[in-house]
């Protein structure tokens, strides 16, 4: 063979490999980062609120993340926001096409207060900063929160309300539903109804003991995990996974605020509509 043929041979192969190596190269970087990673640079934004970095001390917010496993482009549906800590966090991972519902309930003068606040006493005011409302969260240019005031029989806004989601959450207020008076059979039903099949309906709670179902929720503000599963499988759900994150069985479940003071035993739940 002569020698302009065996270059010519040899240059096509290495084109070849030349192209063959960029398209891994490629590939390589268009690869999600690991969700790990994901999660670890959705906690550690700059932009993060200082209250809500002190709140993550006690509610493990990796954790929860890897537990919920929010993806981009998932609609979601937080019931109960409050303020919207979770809400954000949700908005963060569904990012940049995904969108989050912050629902709360339009305050009503029926409901019934609790017989004691939650928790201790709380800080002195100078103790930590304010958290950001959730409309002040929903103004950030970055991610998709919409807040809405709905009722808690009937949480999901029309547009989403048959089949629209792919998550909700609530998070540590089930058990308020109970001294408010809230029916939950319609609540839970309307979430099933609202979500995708597959979707997942994840909630966490401080738990109470052993046959006290949501009798102390005013109280002690805590609902029994048993209590809380055969409610939520009433109305269709499957439970699929327990998170022992928040666990401390140390926690006798007989105060609102343990003595002496440590964590409160939690559960995390998560459901999924067959």
């Amino acid at each position: 063979m002569c020698i302009a043929s065996r270059f010519a041979r040899w240059r096509v192969a290495s084109v070849a490999a030349f192209i063959a190596l960029a398209a891994l190269l490629a590939a390589c970087a268009s690869k999600p980062a690991a969700p790990g990673e994901s999660i670890a640079a959705i906690v550690g934004s700059a932009d993060r609120s200082p209250a809500d970095r002190i709140n993550d001390i006690r509610r493990k917010p990796a954790d929860l993340l890897a537990f919920i496993a929010p993806r981009p482009g998932m609609v979601a549906l937080d019931v109960s926001a409050a303020r919207g800590y979770t809400t954000e966090l949700i908005a963060r991972s569904v990012a940049p096409t995904g969108k989050v519902y912050g629902q709360n309930a339009p305050r009503d003068p029926a409901r019934v207060a609790p017989t004691q606040p939650e928790g201790a006493a709380p800080p002195p005011a100078s103790a930590s900063p304010p958290a950001p409302t959730l409309a002040e969260r929903a103004r950030n240019p970055n991610l998709s929160i919409v807040p809405v005031l709905r009722g808690f029989e009937d949480p999901a806004p029309p547009e989403v309300a048959n089949g629209g989601l792919d998550l909700v959450t609530l998070m540590f207020n089930y058990h308020d539903l109970g001294h408010m008076g809230v029916d939950r059979a319609k609540m839970n039903r309307a979430i099933f109804q609202a979500l995708k099949r597959g979707g997942t309906y994840v909630i966490a709670d401080h738990s109470g003991r052993p046959g006290t179902g949501i009798s102390e929720s005013g109280t002690l503000h805590r609902v029994e995990e048993a209590f809380l599963k055969q409610e939520v499988e009433a109305a269709g759900f499957r439970l699929a996974a327990e998170g022992d994150f928040l666990r401390n069985p140390a926690d006798p479940r007989d105060r609102n605020t343990p003595v002496p003071t440590m964590p409160k035993d939690e559960f995390v739940l998560k459901f999924v509509k067959p």
